[in-house]
């Protein structure tokens, strides 16, 4: 069985790898990082080697059950480090095709519900030829009274064709279940308590519309902030804590549901290893990258260069030893979309995750 909805969460500004997940038992990881290296026994171990932050405990508990997967040492095309550069060609998926991957996806997926995205802009992984929305709130969907009878007048209108009738059927029923989602009042499964930020807040209703029934192919949130020049561990700590708050009370309020739900957390590219002058660190090129939810095979997957310096490239940055775009393949599988269809060739095989 596919799983319905894929959610991306993008972590803008340029995740560093090493905050998120520290390589704990590598030898170097202390001299690289004098200031801001957390000590093992702080952490959620994952492994020998890697540990989940201090500020990510929330999500301990999906790792132990497996429902979590890391990946690091990720890596794009981008030689660039820049933002502005690196953001849309991550959100592209390569040359395969127009538009951005998660368009694709939604196109290979079909049914009568665009892709949504939360915001004021559609992502560049929403641009193309699939149907897609931009929204703040999930009162934007409402579509009131006239474009409620238009819908009904268009079932009626294509109730013969045999290949536009079920859509028209689909987006009318789920347009009449977000009018009755929004004038309900939403009560939250037990023990979860949405906190007011933004980014929880969209965690919140992207929960409340799948249990309502309604689940399109993607829905993509952004977390901004992450571009730590400057006193990182001070930036870093609570953006850390609103993102495993936000991902722990979203499998837990969906409950079984979450079993038909793939998480996927990633940035435009991560960190330098060495701490700058500033406490902080400057654009590097690997990075971590976490994937949630049904069928996901827990565990960490890495080919792991090192920190001595013999394997970090450029101005001393990971080298992004996996292909973003083998991590993000069987992802796309569950969610009947083939890997080739979204990304071309791959370069190396998809990860088993």
């Amino acid at each position: 069985m596919l799983n319905d909805t894929l959610v991306t969460v993008f972590l803008r500004g340029g995740a560093d790898g090493l905050a998120l997940v520290p390589p704990v038992g590598d030898p170097h990881y202390t001299r690289v990082r004098p200031a801001s290296a957390v000590r093992a026994s702080e952490c959620v171990k994952l492994d020998e080697l890697f540990a989940l932050a201090p500020e990510l405990d929330a999500l301990g508990p999906l790792w132990r059950e497996g429902r979590m997967a890391v990946v690091h040492d990720v890596g794009t095309w981008d030689q660039t480090r820049s933002h502005f550069y690196a953001q849309p060609l991550l959100e592209r998926g390569g040359a395969a095709g127009a538009g951005g991957w998660l368009s694709r996806l939604a196109k290979a997926r079909g049914g009568g519900l665009p892709a949504l995205a939360f915001g004021t802009a559609l992502p560049e992984s929403l641009r193309g030829g699939a149907p897609a929305a931009a929204l703040r709130t999930l009162s934007d969907l409402d579509p009131g009274p006239r474009v409620a009878q238009l819908a009904a007048e268009l079932e009626e209108l294509y109730a013969g064709d045999e290949l536009l009738a079920q859509a028209a059927l689909d987006t009318r029923a789920a347009l009449a279940r977000l009018r009755e989602l929004e004038n309900a009042p939403y009560r939250p499964a037990s023990g979860v308590e949405w906190g007011r930020g933004e980014f929880a807040q969209q965690l919140a209703q992207t929960a409340r519309m799948l249990k309502g029934g309604v689940r399109p192919p993607a829905v993509c949130l952004d977390l901004f902030g992450w571009d730590s020049h400057v006193a990182q561990s001070q930036l870093l700590g609570p953006l850390m804590r609103e993102l495993a708050a936000g991902l722990a009370n979203f499998a837990a309020d969906l409950g079984e549901l979450f079993e038909r739900v793939s998480v996927v957390v990633y940035t435009e590219f991560g960190r330098r290893v060495a701490e700058n002058s500033g406490l902080g660190t400057d654009h590097g090129h690997g990075f971590a990258l976490f994937v949630l939810g049904g069928g996901v095979r827990g565990g960490v997957h890495a080919r792991w260069p090192g920190l001595s310096g013999d394997e970090l490239i450029g101005p001393g940055d990971l080298p992004g030893s996996i292909d973003v775009r083998s991590a993000l393949a069987p992802v796309a599988e569950r969610h009947g979309a083939a890997a080739r269809e979204l990304f071309g060739p791959l370069d190396q095989p998809a990860l088993d995750l």
